[in-house]
């Protein structure tokens, strides 16, 4: 926990917050905590700071606080992201929250399992909690904004041209016809396509290629979906 994100139930009064549960005992165990101590501190969808350890006992701790900073920005991408596998999925979430994708759209696809979409962890609290592991790995204070969506063609014939208004529009895909590269989108506001482990089908690459994507190959390679994350925004952004 690089950030201690707090929450409007955290304040006290207006200089003081109090600490508990999860985040108090990773601050007691792993940053092995004491009175004085200065943490940095950030206000979820707010500014960050620092704070000053005032008080700890046994289950919780107040933090003298102030806020004065933003946070960063997020990068310029949105992501198309074929529905992963549930244990996959959660750490993803996290992933990209850390790395600050600012928006993720969930999407179902022919290769998707539907026993999928019956998992826990696409609810609204579980989701928010993968999303706040990585905002206190990244140092950031705003949530990503997740959207879900169960039907392909609907979702990409009257939303998703809407969405990649003003970005370039691209999707992971091995082709043997393939001529971009993902050099060609370095440092740019960027909408990524990225399909399940079995890959995208051809009708779903026309689908999209249709409103304006254009196949980009990551390498000789087939990747597992939490790879082909790290690597494209790995040579786009960083």
């Amino acid at each position: 926990m690089n950030l201690l994100v707090i929450d409007k139930k955290n304040w006290i009064n207006d200089t003081t917050i109090r600490v508990e549960g999860r985040q108090y005992k990773h601050m007691l165990e792993v940053h092995k905590v004491e009175l004085g101590d200065s943490i940095r501190v950030g206000e979820l969808n707010g500014k960050i700071g620092e704070g000053i350890l005032v008080r700890m006992d046994e289950e919780s701790a107040d933090i003298e606080v102030e806020l004065n900073r933003e946070p960063p920005n997020k990068l310029p991408i949105k992501l198309i992201l074929a529905m992963p596998r549930p244990k996959a999925m959660k750490r993803l979430i996290e992933d990209c929250t850390t790395l600050g994708i600012g928006e993720i759209h969930l999407i179902k696809t022919w290769k998707v399992e539907k026993s999928y979409w019956s998992t826990p962890w696409l609810s609204d609290e579980k989701l928010k909690e993968q999303m706040l592991l990585g905002l206190e790995q990244g140092c950031d204070t705003i949530l990503p904004k997740v959207s879900i969506h169960k039907y392909f063609k609907p979702f990409v014939e009257d939303e998703l041209p809407s969405i990649i208004e003003g970005t370039e529009a691209i999707v992971a895909h091995p082709r043997i016809d393939n001529k971009n590269s993902l050099s060609d989108f370095e440092e740019k506001a960027i909408t990524i396509a990225i399909g399940p482990e079995g890959g995208f089908t051809d009708y779903e690459i026309d689908c999209l290629e249709k409103i304006g994507f254009k196949a980009v190959n990551l390498g000789n390679r087939i990747l597992r979906v939490e790879t082909a994350i790290k690597v494209a925004i790995g040579r786009l952004y960083y």
